[in-house]
């Protein structure tokens, strides 16, 4: 099998990934919550064995309570994976709008350049989006609950579609044989 057609396949795969999660975005957005849980767990029990190994007993102390805080989250997020959900979208809302006012500071300082008014609208709509989503969550509690699904359906969709195009860019390109004649 060709590269092109394994790449073609690989897009193919993560659009149909991506059209099942925006078909059940809460289910998809606990499964999120889920393996964040397991994988807060791992890396809980990681830290708290590696706090046993540092030097200094300010360094071993800060690694052993930051080991135990992810254990904690990772129980709390498989026990309560609902709740769960609800944080990680939240945490999601704080970074559209973190990413937003950094990105409209960061647009300021490159003012009278061709990158000021990309970054600039970057900006604005990742706040917007914050907002729009924010508001609709207020009144719809399930639009939060939807959300890392709803992302993550986009994201497959646009990983999906993005390995198709280079899988035809591939395909159409000349190969190193004929670049050497």
């Amino acid at each position: 099998m060709s590269d092109w057609v394994k790449w073609l396949l690989l897009g193919l795969l993560s659009i149909a990934f991506g059209v099942f999660v925006l078909g059940a975005p809460v289910v998809a957005s606990v499964a999120v919550t889920v393996v964040t849980g397991v994988l807060l767990l791992i890396a809980g029990g990681l830290q708290v064995v590696g706090g046993f190994t540092v030097e200094g007993t300010g360094n071993k102390i800060l690694s052993l309570i930051m080991g135990v805080v992810m254990l904690f989250l990772g129980w709390s997020f498989l026990d309560h994976p609902l709740q769960g959900t609800l944080t990680l979208a939240t945490v999601v809302l704080i970074l559209f709008m973190a990413g937003g006012i950094a990105r409209i500071i960061l647009s300021f300082q490159m003012k009278g350049t061709q990158f000021f008014w990309p970054t600039l609208i970057s900006g604005i709509l990742s706040i917007l989006l914050a907002g729009i989503i924010w508001s609709y969550a207020a009144s719809e509690s399930a639009a939060l609950l939807s959300l890392l699904g709803i992302l993550l359906g986009i994201e497959m969709l646009f990983n999906g579609f993005g390995l198709v195009f280079m899988a035809f860019f591939v395909k159409n390109a000349p190969n190193d044989e004929t670049k050497q004649a």
